[in-house]
């Protein structure tokens, strides 16, 4: 069932964290359907191409980022890389995230610089690896994402990690970065509360997104909860726990009942946490499916189930407990 016709309610609204957003009704659904819990930067308010339209969540530094996005983890450099990023920005598609460890920036930029896609309307992330932590090694291994992705700017620069310590010189490079508008907004990946806290200790500038795996079978509350309270933007890697629980019983029965795969529930419920969901494949099927998203949204009760799955099932390195090493 899809959403044809809209109406905006009370328009812009406090959340409870002090955010603001908008809300909007769905007058095919009996309940309202938050979109965010940040400005979005257009009014538009056709849910069904939310996305397609390009609509994006204001960070703590301003800017916007698309609330969907391609991950390219673990997909080739080369052919595969090139098919995905094409085939997910044909679809609709505007935000890419890479990193130096992925080994294919190279092909995003190749396949970035054959769309006919402005580049202002193509958001792009990429990560400064651990071994690269450090003032001047991480204005070095940035000029290399640079060139490997043939951009003027990063629209996202993050830290991939906390290990290997040096954070806080590093911090000050990206921010030196942010000041020299080679990159729009800086953020970090895989930290935990005590790395945020004592980032946060040297610097006034703090990260505008923390990039996270996050699903309902892992859902990180007490993280989540003080991000959401700092205001930093939680980006969500590995929103379909790396396909390992597509095959659940009770997720696949409520897949039947919206008539969706249990992947785009998985990224359903993710948006309507209000989280920057960036899913990763290299089928060009699912890169298709996973949009739709966009087009229907779940009932309460559903998103109350799907919120009492959490049993910390973690499919990538729990590096957000990793010790505090400056």
């Amino acid at each position: 069932m899809f959403c044809a016709t809209f109406k905006r309610n009370v328009g812009i609204i406090l959340s409870g964290h002090g955010l603001v957003g908008l809300k909007f009704n769905c007058v095919t659904f009996s309940r309202t359907c938050q979109i965010s819990s940040r400005y979005l930067h257009e009014t538009s308010c056709d849910l069904k191409n939310l996305y397609k339209n390009d609509k994006r969540i204001r960070l703590n530094d301003g800017n916007y980022i698309p609330t969907f996005g391609l991950g390219v983890w673990k997909i080739p450099n080369g052919l595969d890389t090139i098919n995905a990023v094409t085939w997910a920005l044909n679809s609709g598609y505007r935000q890419i995230d890479t990193a130096a460890r992925y080994g294919n920036e190279e092909s995003v930029g190749q396949a970035l610089s054959a769309s006919e896609i402005p580049r202002e309307e193509i958001y792009v992330a990429t990560k400064l690896y651990d071994d690269s932590h450090g003032y001047n090694e991480t204005l070095e291994a940035f000029h290399k994402s640079l060139k490997r992705l043939g951009l003027d700017y990063i629209d996202l620069y993050l830290i991939h990690s906390p290990m290997n310590g040096k954070i806080l010189p590093t911090w000050e490079a990206m921010i030196e970065l942010k000041d020299k508008k080679l990159v729009r907004s800086i953020g970090v990946s895989n930290f935990g509360i005590h790395h945020l806290t004592e980032l946060h200790k040297t610097f006034d500038v703090i990260p505008a997104v923390n990039q996270i795996e996050v699903h309902p079978f892992l859902q990180e509350i007490p993280l989540v909860k003080y991000c959401e309270e700092n205001n930093i933007m939680i980006q969500a890697y590995s929103p379909l726990a790396n396909g390992q629980k597509l095959d659940e019983k009770s997720l696949r029965m409520l897949a039947r009942k919206y008539q969706r795969s249990p992947a785009v529930v998985l990224i359903r419920w993710c948006l309507e946490k209000g989280y920057v969901c960036i899913p990763k494949s290299s089928n060009k099927h699912r890169i298709e499916e996973n949009i739709t998203a966009f087009e229907f949204v779940l009932e309460k009760e559903d998103v109350d189930f799907l919120d009492s799955l959490d049993e910390g099932f973690r499919t990538c390195h729990e590096k957000i407990k990793l010790p505090w090493t400056g």
